[in-house]
């Protein structure tokens, strides 16, 4: 049973379906390399009475793909600097975190094959691996429960492109290691433009990753919602939600040129929270109830009160 929250908010809040990108379902990467990246048994999540033929179906491929084109289309330098402007008001709503959680559940992702599953179970589940395995760091558990909650941006109309998928640096070439390789970028504006098209674009060597604009997605705005609202996750737990999604850093090791001795040490936290950030082999659901007064506290201690999104 789900709770009763009371939101402030300039928008009615609306059903959304909304897909989901990550590694575990990503056509480009085959089941032998994600064995060899070691993803492969982690994700091998099977719900009950679902047998393994009918979880890793594709049939959403191509909108997948149609998704990532829209993405590596439309998400130039100045795009990007428009959806700062347009998003990093936060006035959209006044919530507090638990609240934010509750109202992620409108959010129905077409890609996974438990789609009666809450989003808010996953966070409580990739929350509760973190602390199995973390037990020290309450900080860490907080991050697993809240790395998500910029999605809640579809449900105020925000397009899935500008929402999910993998994150990449605009305003400098991509790099071929990208979903979708660099044909995806063909009809990119800023790869005709000489101020965006080469190595390091508008950016100077090892300027490091604070001075680099990424492509626009939930990463970025909840990163941003929380330096807003003065929260005092540390700075790993802030380059896990920040980074998470920039699969070709953490994962293919593409733009190094552009970290500095900073990124480099934060990205073995962002590679270790991104083992967490997928299915458990486990089909038992956490109790969110029994869970609820220990993440509350950690709310209470590190994002407290009704912050603004």
């Amino acid at each position: 049973m789900h709770c009763v929250v009371s939101i402030t908010t300039t928008e009615t809040m609306r059903e959304v379906h909304i897909l989901d990108p990550s590694m575990v379902y990503r056509p480009d990467i085959s089941d032998e390399e994600k064995k060899k990246l070691g993803i492969f048994q982690e994700t091998n999540f099977r719900p009950e009475n679902q047998d393994e033929d009918a979880f890793r179906i594709y049939e959403h491929n191509e909108q997948v793909k149609k998704t990532y084109t829209l993405m590596h289309t439309h998400q130039t330098y100045e795009f990007v600097q428009r959806k700062h402007a347009q998003w990093l008001t936060f006035s959209k709503a006044k919530m507090t975190v638990m609240e934010g959680l509750e109202f992620l559940n409108s959010l129905i992702d077409e890609s996974d094959p438990d789609t009666d599953v809450p989003n808010i179970y996953h966070a409580f589940q990739t929350a509760e691996r973190i602390r199995e395995k973390h037990p020290d760091k309450d900080w860490f558990h907080l991050v697993g429960l809240i790395h998500d909650l910029g999605k809640v941006m579809a449900i105020w109309g925000e397009p899935q492109w500008c929402v999910v998928g993998d994150t990449f640096p605009v305003g400098c070439a991509p790099d071929p290691s990208i979903v979708y390789g660099l044909e995806s970028f063909q009809d990119n504006p800023d790869m005709k433009n000489p101020l965006y098209n080469t190595k390091l674009g508008v950016y100077d060597d090892k300027c490091g990753l604070e001075r680099v604009l990424i492509s626009w997605g939930h990463d970025e705005y909840m990163y941003r919602l929380l330096l807003h609202n003065k929260c005092k996750i540390p700075d790993a737990g802030l380059y896990m939600i920040r980074f998470h999604s920039f699969y070709p850093w953490h994962t293919s090791g593409a733009f190094k040129y552009l970290c500095n001795d900073k990124d480099e040490e934060m990205s073995k936290w962002v590679t270790e929270f991104n083992q967490f950030d997928l299915y458990s082999k486990v089909d038992k659901l956490p109790d969110i109830d029994k869970l609820r007064p220990y993440y509350q506290s950690l709310i209470d201690k590190y994002c407290p009160g009704v912050l603004e999104w």
